[in-house]
C-alpha cells in the first residue's frame, strides 16, 4: 500500500483560491461600511474584523484538538493531496474501513480542511491590513512595523500548524502553535487600539500610577504562563488526570512526576525513551497548572482592585473579573464532568478573551508621568 507523503503541495493554489474566496465577504462589508470613513478608521475596522475571525479560528483549533481532528487528513496543505476531503473519498474510506475509531474518519477530515480554509482566510485578510497600512502610512503618520511583524508571524504560524500534522501532534508544536494564536489575538488588538488613538477626535490613553501600570505587565506575564501550561495540559491530554476538586484523587499533593511531564520535547503519550509516559506525569502536568491558576486568579484580582480607582478603566476591571469567573467555572466542569467538548472549547475561548482584553488595556494606557498627545502616542505607541 502506497503511503501518502507528509507534504503535497498540489492543492495549494486551490486551497488560497478557497482562502480568498472566504476573506471577501469580511473585506466587501469592511469597505462598504466604512468607505467614506477616514483612513485610520477603516484600517482599525479592518483590523477588528480580522481579529474576530481570528479569535474564532483559535476556538475551532481547540475544537479540531478536542475532537481528535488534527490527523483528519494526515497530509499538508490538503488532503490526501486534494483541497478537499471531495477529493479525497476513497482514501479516507479505506482509511476509516480500517480503523474505525482512528484519525482520519470523514467528519474529522472535514473539521481538519475547514480549520484550513479559516486559517487561509485570516492569512489573506492579514496581508491585505499590511498592504493598505503601508500604502496608508503617510496619511496617517503610523508605523508599518507592527502589520509587517504581523503577516511575518502568520507565516510562522502557517507553518507550526504544517509541523503539527506532519509531525503527528508532537505536543510542544501543538502548544506553540496555541501560543502563536494567542499572539496573534494580541498583535491585531494592539493594531486596532493604535488606530482608534489616532484617529480624528479620539481620546488620549488614560494614565495609570507607576505601580498600577507595573502591575498590569506583570498580570499579563503571568497570563501567558497560564496559557502555556493550559496548553502543555490540553497537548498531553492531561484533564482527566486529576477528576476531583479541590483535591486531585482525593490528596492535596498527589504522586507527581515533574521530570517526565515537563521533558518538552517528546512524541505524544510517550517519554524521551519511548515508553508510555507515567501517569504520574500527566497528574504533575495537571496539578502545576492548577496550582498555577490560583495564583493568576488571585492576580488578576488584585490588578482589578487597582484598576477600579483609575478614571477609564472601571469597564477593564469588570471585564477581567467576568472572565476570570468564566475561567473557574469552565476549568472547574473540565474536571468533574470529565473534560466536555464545549467547556473546553469555552476555557480556550477565556483564555483568549483575557488576552485580548488586556492587550488593550496595555495599549490604551500610558504611565502617568509620559508625556501625552495623539501626534507622541502615533509615532511612538505600537499600532
Amino acid at each position: 500500500m502506497e503511503t501518502q507523503p507528509l507534504y503535497d503541495l498540489a492543492p495549494i493554489a486551490r486551497i488560497m483560491f478557497l482562502g480568498v474566496v472566504i476573506a471577501l465577504g469580511p473585506l466587501a462589508w469592511v469597505w462598504v461600511r466604512n468607505r467614506h470613513a477616514a483612513p485610520a478608521q477603516r484600517l482599525r475596522m479592518l483590523t477588528l474584523v480580522t481579529l474576530f475571525l481570528t479569535f474564532d479560528l483559535v476556538l475551532f483549533g481547540a475544537f479540531t484538538r478536542l475532537t481528535d481532528s488534527g490527523l483528519g487528513c494526515p497530509d499538508w496543505p490538503g488532503c490526501y493531496g486534494s483541497a478537499s476531503p471531495v477529493g479525497a473519498s476513497s482514501a479516507i474510506a479505506a482509511a476509516q474501513e480500517a480503523m474505525p475509531t482512528g484519525p482520519v474518519t470523514f467528519s474529522k477530515a472535514w473539521i481538519e480542511m475547514i480549520h484550513r480554509y479559516l486559517a487561509t482566510a485570516v492569512g489573506v485578510l492579514i496581508i491585505v491590513l499590511a498592504s493598505v497600512s503601508w500604502i496608508e502610512r503617510r496619511r496617517i503618520s503610523v508605523s508599518f512595523v507592527w502589520p509587517l511583524v504581523t503577516l511575518v508571524w502568520v507565516c510562522l504560524q502557517g507553518a507550526f500548524g504544517a509541523l503539527t500534522v506532519t509531525m503527528k501532534l508532537f505536543p510542544a508544536i501543538v502548544t506553540l502553535h496555541l501560543l502563536g494564536g494567542m499572539a496573534l489575538l494580541a498583535l491585531l488588538r494592539a493594531q486596532a487600539t493604535g488606530y482608534a488613538l489616532a484617529s480624528p477626535g479620539a481620546a488620549a490613553p488614560v494614565s495609570l500610577p507607576p505601580n498600577t501600570r507595573l502591575a498590569l505587565g506583570l498580570v499579563y506575564g503571568l497570563l501567558w504562563i497560564q496559557i502555556a501550561l493550559g496548553g502543555w495540559v490540553s497537548t498531553n491530554y492531561a484533564v482527566l488526570a486529576c477528576s476531583d476538586f479541590p483535591t486531585c484523587q482525593g490528596s492535596w499533593w498527589p504522586d507527581m512526576d515533574f521530570q517526565h511531564g515537563f521533558t518538552l520535547w517528546r512524541e505524544l503519550g510517550q517519554n524521551r525513551a519511548g515508553e508510555a509516559i507515567a501517569f504520574a506525569a500527566l497528574t504533575a502536568i495537571h496539578y502545576v497548572h492548577r496550582l498555577s491558576a490560583y495564583v493568576v486568579f488571585a492576580a488578576l484580582f488584585w490588578l482589578v482592585w487597582r484598576l477600579w480607582s483609575v478614571a477609564g478603566m472601571r469597564n477593564t476591571a469588570l471585564w477581567l473579573v467576568a472572565l476570570a469567573l468564566w475561567q473557574f467555572f469552565t476549568g472547574l466542569t473540565n474536571v468533574v464532568l470529565d473534560w466536555p467538548l464545549l467547556a473546553a472549547v469555552s476555557h480556550t475561548g477565556g483564555a483568549a478573551a483575557l488576552v485580548v482584553v488586556m492587550t488593550s488595556a496595555i495599549f490604551s494606557t500610558r504611565t502617568a508621568h509620559q508625556p501625552s498627545g495623539a501626534s507622541a502616542l502615533a509615532t511612538s505607541r505600537p499600532i
